[in-house]
């Protein structure tokens, strides 16, 4: 049985959105949005400002890292994804296929930015896994407030400074043994303003179990106890 981040609609629309990220020169598109990748987490720029600024800038998760999404969620049978970061949907495409292959489910995923959603959805037509997700557009603290439950899988791939409200409205829809996989957890840029949920994932009492994987820059993987 092959998976179904082998077909051919899934590994070209993939391949494609992969090598246009590729070609990016990274440093250069986040200087010109305001945001030096080398210095602190810009706090004082609201969500809808960055989004709007990063508008055309491809963000995901490594190949490595989408095809560890798709392990995980193969591996807990996971039925109900939500995804906080769509950007593109290169990410999503990795949750959606695991989804497919656990003989079905959906992806929630959420995006600010309506461009970025525009043409995320019109990759998940390409991929044929369209009907496996419901992407919502607006502010993820208020798109992701109504869920269907229970909740197998989380993934934080959006803002740095949101990650951990985030994972507070989603947290009540967790089952026990549910995964919250958070990526980019090494970047230097994230340092300051992640310290908050660092603390708060990594203290028992508030439920996890987690460890940090070194896949590109960092994945922190986290078990929902209970």
């Amino acid at each position: 049985m092959s998976s179904t981040l082998e077909s051919d609609a899934v590994a070209a629309t993939l391949n494609r959105l992969l090598a246009a990220e590729d070609e990016q020169d990274l440093a250069a598109e986040w200087a010109a949005a305001g945001v030096d990748l080398g210095g602190d987490f810009p706090v004082g720029m609201g969500a809808a400002e960055m989004a709007e600024r990063t508008k055309d800038i491809i963000m995901s998760v490594s190949r490595e890292g989408g095809r560890l999404l798709y392990l995980l969620t193969r591996a807990v049978r996971a039925r109900t994804v939500v995804e906080f970061g769509t950007s593109f949907g290169i990410s999503t495409l990795y949750l959606a296929a695991a989804v497919r292959d656990n003989d079905g489910g959906q992806v929630i995923t959420t995006e600010l930015q309506q461009d970025k959603a525009r043409k995320a959805k019109e990759n998940f037509a390409a991929a044929g896994l369209g009907d496996l997700v419901d992407l919502r557009l607006g502010d993820a603290r208020e798109t992701l407030r109504e869920l269907p439950g229970p909740v197998d899988l989380l993934l934080l791939d959006g803002w740095l400074d949101l990650r951990l409200p985030i994972l507070q409205v989603v947290e009540p829809r967790l089952r026990p043994g549910a995964l919250v996989v958070v990526d980019d957890v090494d970047l230097d840029i994230g340092r300051g303003v992640y310290e908050e949920f660092r603390d708060y994932i990594n203290d028992p009492a508030n439920g996890y179990l987690s460890i940090t994987l070194p896949v590109h820059q960092g994945v922190q993987l986290a078990l929902k106890l209970g």
